[in-house]
């Protein structure tokens, strides 16, 4: 099978590969979409080691081409989008037939854009930061997979002001689509009416942005950490500063939850592809590219030069 490679000059080749064949609990997927997130940029850039050379490639929208022991044999055909650990970027992947989520009639190049931004931003909204009718949300890196839909997520949980921030006006005006109540550019909180206090912030970026953030949330208000865009610099928070204010400092870890839990993953996942399935929800899928355009795709998600989700077409 063709498959893309990262090897120890951290270079991308398109090489052959012996197909893999599926283990107990897992299936085997005939990849037509790899996703692209931020994981692939940590993995290119070493924050996230893994052994050299690597298939690159965390979520996969295809077909079951065969079941392992365990899972059953019924599934070999049926359309789905997998989160994976690995090897999305090849013509076929092993994936956990937990997290093998059938997609029904939605079209294949539309499950592709959900990923792990989809179980990611409902979970932040709904399981995190449990997002009550009234209360007002803060969204860092709106414009990107998990900000689009944690915004559509926050609205229908009954939010009634969320803010996104952004580093453009050209992304601003794509985030507008989506549900925010006001857009600022990054640099600019507080922001005129904006400059109140907020109950849900949802920070990926970490460093300055987070301590700020922790001191822009209302009484009984949650800040959700769930990545590190800007820096790996550690913050500090007092407990008791934050006890004084009611304030909750909480992180939410997509990676992990699909290690010690992945039936709660699973089930955000499959409750985010219903709102999609029934048009509550809207994916993008803006960017495709081939297989042996990955170093582009990686490339340009890393500079913010993509708007939507990007993809590479695999069959």
């Amino acid at each position: 099978m063709k498959a893309v490679i990262l090897d120890a000059e951290d270079r991308y080749r398109v090489v052959d590969l012996d197909e893999p064949a599926p283990g107990p609990g897992q299936v085997a997927i005939r990849v037509a979409y790899a996703g692209i997130q931020w994981g692939d940029i940590m993995v290119r850039d070493g924050h996230f080691p893994v052994p050299r050379p690597f298939v690159p490639g965390f979520e996969a929208v295809g077909h079951i081409t065969a079941a392992g022991e365990g899972v059953d044999p019924n599934r070999v055909g049926e359309p789905v989008t997998a989160l994976t650990t690995a090897g999305a970027c090849a013509e076929v992947v092993l994936a956990s037939a937990e997290l093998a989520l059938g997609i029904g009639d939605l079209s294949l190049r539309t499950a592709a854009g959900l990923g792990w931004a989809a179980p990611t931003a409902y979970d932040l909204v709904n399981t995190a930061a449990r997002v009550r009718p009234g209360e007002s949300v803060l969204i860092h890196a709106a414009a990107g997979g998990v900000g689009t839909l944690a915004a559509q997520f926050a609205r229908l949980a009954g939010a009634d002001r969320i803010v996104g921030v952004v580093g453009s006006a050209a992304r601003a005006d794509y985030a507008a689509r989506f549900g925010y109540t006001r857009l600022v550019l990054r640099g600019e909180l507080p922001a005129g009416p904006d400059d109140e206090p907020f109950d849900v912030i949802l920070d990926p970026v970490g460093g300055p942005t987070r301590r700020s953030g922790l001191d822009r949330l209302a009484a009984h208000g949650r800040l959700v950490a769930y990545g590190n865009l800007a820096t790996y610099e550690p913050v500090l928070a007092d407990a008791n500063d934050l006890l004084m204010q009611g304030r909750s400092l909480l992180t939410y870890n997509s990676n992990l939850l699909s290690r010690t839990h992945p039936e709660r993953l699973a089930d955000s996942a499959r409750r985010a592809l219903g709102l999609v399935a029934d048009g509550r929800v809207q994916v993008d899928v803006t960017a495709e590219y081939d297989l042996a355009e990955l170093a582009v795709a990686v490339q340009r998600l890393a500079e913010g030069a993509i708007l939507g989700k990007s993809v590479i077409r695999v069959a």
